[in-house]
């Protein structure tokens, strides 16, 4: 079991070895996720500074804008300056991999977790994974007990294997079909 503020992958072709002393009072975790056959030192965090929230934007930029057709206007939006949003970034040596969010309250549901985006080459290698890991364990830190988010149904099978169950029907977000999803933290 990890402890709060750490995350560890939990993929079948990583590598997790977590090491969560070093880092826990900073909130980090380093995780050695699988690249290949090579293992690789990936620290997954909270934002803390201008640079590292520009390089979370550059990857949902290249993911959401770039692959998926979603609008540059649509993507971004208030919560990304909110004060209580809490983006997370998943690095290796000094670039920006990954990256998710968690907003405190969506709709009057609880806190939701949102713009999961891992930079294609570090796809499948549990980087995503770590870092929807590290959001749930500040969203438990922050006293939530549910988390929701929406899941794009190309990726439900991701979330189900963390513990997510679907929640009502199919629905269209910015023309790609979604379910609502949650766990019981």
């Amino acid at each position: 079991m990890t402890e709060p503020g750490t995350a560890a992958a939990t993929d079948a072709n990583v590598n997790a070895d977590t090491n969560s002393d070093a880092n826990a009072n900073a909130g980090n975790a380093t995780t050695n996720a699988s690249v290949g056959n090579a293992a690789v030192d990936v620290i997954v965090k909270v934002v803390e500074n201008a640079a590292e929230l520009e390089g979370a934007i550059a990857v949902r930029m290249r993911v959401f804008v770039g692959e998926q057709g979603i609008p540059i206007e649509v993507e971004m939006d208030d919560a990304d300056t909110a004060p209580d949003t809490v983006h997370a970034v998943a690095v290796h040596r000094g670039v920006v991999i990954g990256t998710g969010r968690l907003l405190p309250d969506v709709d009057g549901k609880g806190p939701h977790i949102g713009r999961m985006a891992v930079a294609r080459e570090w796809r499948r290698s549990g980087v995503g994974g770590m870092a929807l890991t590290f959001l749930e364990h500040r969203a438990r830190a922050l006293g939530f007990t549910q988390i929701t988010l929406h899941a794009q149904e190309y990726v439900k099978a991701f979330y189900a294997a963390h513990g997510y169950r679907e929640v009502g029907e199919m629905f269209l977000e910015v023309d790609i079909p979604h379910r609502e999803m949650v766990k019981e933290l």
